[in-house]
């Protein structure tokens, strides 16, 4: 008979703590990201941030949901819509906002800006311009991981416009040739820019994948729980050598393309829009099932609300009043020797 040996956290009592405390803090992170993504747009429609940038409003519960699940040794790359992932992977909110304002105290000292910030420290190799562009770097990691065995396991972000780039289909081929500990998650957030993706798309998404053999499932990305619960059993499906696997997140972004893409009624309807927001809001969703669970109160969401967006004016703030770098660094940092 093989004995049976106690587990420490056995006690329901305390295993429920630790739950509702999980649930809280991942609605705290997506309110962060809301904040976060606002405060972007409104520097940007006060000419304070140069450049644009691509807010990821509506998308905060895949980001949050997948970043939960991973650890800080555990790897993620990103991309043009990148600062929810940056900021659920543990980013801070100063350090952000300074690359997206170009000074000295940001992630890549103010050289990257949005699409380009990377903080290796917590495990973030990187946000990318290029659509797609990331997916080898996070396959290489995966690699890396393997052949050290280090148990890490990478993941790659990526819209449903990146299965148009060839990349995509090359490193499918080699994860699952190689068994590597990658997880593939597509935020199907309905749109290619301004065209849906059922026009830029042949087939079913799905189909590419599986087409390689990679282990595939679909979910609704904008409940958070779901979307965490899923990610928990990839990463530890991949963590026991279970090969790469591709996670469809349905989503929707609020919000353009990017800060100036306005008026989108020639490319989506306003009723389309409103169904999205109304229905379907990602924090809406999870700070009612914490209501209905009894594990929050409307009281304790609009407190979290209130600091998020503190966190989120003192850390702007302090990008504004930070320096620019020196113009004798212009190339520093950018090229290796």
């Amino acid at each position: 008979m093989t004995a049976m040996v106690e587990d420490g956290n056995s006690n329901p009592a305390a295993n429920q703590t630790q739950d509702s405390e999980k649930w809280i803090q991942m609605y705290r992170q997506m309110a962060r990201i809301r904040s976060f993504e606002k405060k972007v747009n409104d520097l940007y429609l006060n000419a304070i941030m140069p450049g644009l940038a691509h807010l990821c409003i509506g998308q905060e519960a895949v980001a949050v949901g997948v970043c939960e699940a991973l650890t800080t040794e555990d790897y993620i790359t990103s991309t043009h819509r990148g600062h929810g992932h940056c900021l659920a992977k543990g980013a801070s909110v100063d350090r952000m906002f300074a690359e997206l304002l170009g000074k000295t105290s940001g992630y890549c000292r103010g050289k990257g800006g949005s699409m380009h910030i990377a903080d290796p420290d917590s495990g973030n190799l990187g946000a990318n311009a290029i659509v797609g562009g990331s997916a080898g770097i996070a396959t290489g990691a995966a690699f890396s991981a393997k052949q050290m065995g280090t148990g890490q396991v990478a993941v790659c972000f990526f819209g449903e416009g990146a299965l148009g780039q060839g990349l995509f289909y090359e490193v499918m081929n080699m994860a699952q040739l190689w068994n590597l500990p990658v997880i593939y998650i597509c935020e199907n957030n309905q749109y290619n820019e301004y065209t849906h993706f059922t026009e830029a798309t042949a087939g079913k998404i799905l189909d590419r994948p599986r087409a390689f053999g990679i282990y595939t499932e679909e979910i609704d990305g904008q409940d958070v729980r779901v979307v965490y619960e899923t990610v928990q059993r990839l990463v530890e499906r991949a963590r026991q050598g279970g090969g790469p696997a591709f996670l469809m997140c349905h989503t929707y972004r609020y919000h353009g393309h990017h800060v100036g893409d306005i008026d989108r009624a020639y490319y989506r309807s306003k009723e389309e829009e409103q169904d999205w927001v109304s229905n379907r809001d990602p924090l809406r969703i999870m700070g009612n099932w914490l209501i209905d669970q009894g594990i929050a109160d409307q009281q304790l969401l609009e407190q979290i609300d209130v600091e998020a967006k503190e966190e989120i004016k003192a850390g702007a703030e302090f990008a504004i009043d930070a320096p620019y770098p020196d113009q004798s660094e212009v190339d520093d940092h950018v090229y290796a020797a």
